[in-house]
């Protein structure tokens, strides 16, 4: 059988068998609403890892294949980093408009039909001759839905904890288990369907799993109660501008924006501007906020929050690699024995699949033995872990150094090893992080704060985007040595250096933060 066919049927009766046992297991721990959100996520996480595992092959190897490797190495970098960064600073105004018009339900619906439309925009573009317009729209699209979609589902699961309940670290664990079975499935099946077949079956395949997202949401809202309403549901719908409702309004300012975002993502330079002055407004924002705050606890609490955005950026800047220059590694210097490089996309969330129900067990037993480390803590460890992945890699790299122009390829092992690192420190840190953003923010502005929290990861997208031109130099790519000589180099200085020397920062601030959050765990 073909070792790529197998990882898929492999990949699909591992999720049959492991996610009922996952949800029978705890299904008299948590409320329903959990496995609902679980299931919703999945297949939005589907949607959205099919395409993340095979847009930069796609761009090198399709979109641009009239360039020099170097070229289309450096463009394909440049839009990766401007589109992910534009994806993940968008909830900030999706958790903005949730928060204060429309409620988490509409939310969550409304960038779910923007994001399958996304998906299928790239489906009918890929490998025609259309051109690269049908392709930004495709992925303006995904930006304004992701906005909508991300943050809000987060932050409606929160409201179903109260905010020192021993269980919620453990429900978002098991929340992030859910986008890693999507995350696992989607490499697997959009890559094989890609690159096996056609590029635009990927794509199609990724819009489908974003439909089963919205309708499972959608079918299961009895299970809310309550909850996730818009705060003036008659208003919401009433007429209000030119006799048309707010709910209309925004549907329509959204497809309003659609060419913007496509130009945005088109002109990355223009995007690293309007990043850089937003972002930083909206921590000066956040900043006066905290030491205004009439309840000082409150505001030191925001303190926190603004200093783990810090370190939080930092590790996805280098776990972001995964999608960009690690997938390009894989695919051109990699000893992959058979398989696809989008597949090995799917490794990560594997892992996670694999070792979230262990951390969710520590993580619930040290917390009833109050001996839980505090989240600085586990943001100190997650980044030790990146370090320590990124160390690995480097050391293949190195390994096959002298031998690369005689077409020796770096062995898979060592992407395994460092995999499992990122891993294990993505488990520390990131399912926690979110947890502790609905509790350190205010009840009235979570949304808004999710949304932020996000921006982080938009910062460490457009980040992760100059790190891989770095590696994409001209010359590089045209000699195995050097374009290997160039990613040890890059993976040396920021996954490791520059990773140590924040966690020790990290470390030393630990105690006052620990103060500053006031009995939030």
């Amino acid at each position: 059988m073909d070792f790529a066919l197998g990882l898929l049927i492999f990949g699909w009766v591992f999720v049959l068998i492991w996610v009922p046992l996952v949800v029978y297991s705890q299904r008299k721990v948590h409320p329903e609403a959990l496995f609902t959100l679980f299931f919703a996520e999945l297949w939005e996480r589907f949607s959205f890892y099919g395409m993340r595992a095979i847009l930069i092959l796609y761009m090198t190897k399709v979109l641009f294949d009239q360039m020099a490797q170097g070229e289309a190495d450096a463009r394909a970098y440049g839009i990766y980093g401007a589109y992910n960064a534009l994806l993940y600073a968008s909830p900030l105004i999706g958790g903005m408009l949730a928060d204060r018009i429309m409620g988490f339900r509409h939310a969550v619906i409304t960038g779910g039909i923007f994001m399958a439309a996304g998906q299928f925009a790239l489906a009918t573009t890929a490998g025609n001759s259309l051109g690269e317009t049908p392709f930004f729209l495709g992925l303006a699209l995904l930006t304004i839905g992701n906005g909508f979609f991300k943050p809000n589902i987060s932050s409606f699961l929160g409201t179903f904890y109260d905010k020192n309940d021993t269980r919620k670290d453990s429900a978002f664990t098991i929340f992030y288990m859910g986008i890693n079975i999507g995350a696992f499935l989607a490499p697997l099946t959009c890559g094989y369907l890609a690159q096996r077949v056609d590029w635009s079956l990927g794509f199609l395949a990724a819009g489908l799993g974003m439909v089963l997202g919205v309708i499972v949401f959608w079918r299961n809202m009895r299970k809310f109660g309550e909850k996730g309403m818009p705060p003036d549901p008659k208003d919401y719908r009433a007429p209000w501008k030119f006799g048309v409702s707010k709910q209309v309004l925004i549907i329509l300012a959204s497809l309003a924006v659609i060419p913007v975002f496509s130009m945005l993502i088109n002109a990355e330079q223009v995007t690293n501007g309007i990043l850089l002055v937003g972002g930083l407004g909206v921590i000066g924002y956040l900043i006066y906020t905290s030491l205004t705050a009439e309840d000082k606890e409150e505001g030191q609490r925001m303190i926190v929050f603004i200093f783990l955005f810090f370190f939080h950026m930092v590790f996805w800047t280098l776990f972001e690699q995964a999608g960009g220059s690690l997938n390009i590694l894989a695919d051109r210097y990699v000893n992959l024995h058979g398989m696809e490089a989008s597949q090995l996309q799917a490794l990560n969330p594997l892992y996670i699949i694999l070792l979230a129900p262990v951390f969710s067990w520590i993580w619930t037993k040290l917390g009833e033995s109050k001996r839980e480390p505090r989240t600085p803590i586990k943001f100190f460890l997650g980044l030790l872990q990146m370090a320590a992945g990124y160390f690995i890699i480097v050391w293949g790299i190195r390994s096959v150094l002298g031998t690369a122009d005689a077409g020796t390829l770096v062995p898979l092992i060592f992407l395994l090893g460092m995999y499992f690192f990122h891993t294990t420190g993505e488990l520390s840190l990131s399912p926690v992080g979110l947890s502790v953003v609905t509790k350190l923010a205010p009840a009235k502005v979570v949304g808004f704060v999710m949304g932020a929290w996000f921006l982080s990861i938009a910062f460490a997208h457009k980040i992760a985007g100059e790190l891989g031109k770095l590696i994409a130099e001209p010359g590089h790519g045209t000699n195995p040595s050097d374009a290997l000589k160039a990613y040890a180099d890059v993976y040396m200085t920021w996954g490791v250096y520059v990773v140590l020397g924040a966690a020790l920062v990290l470390l030393l601030l630990s105690p006052i933060l620990k103060k500053w959050m006031h009995g939030v765990h």
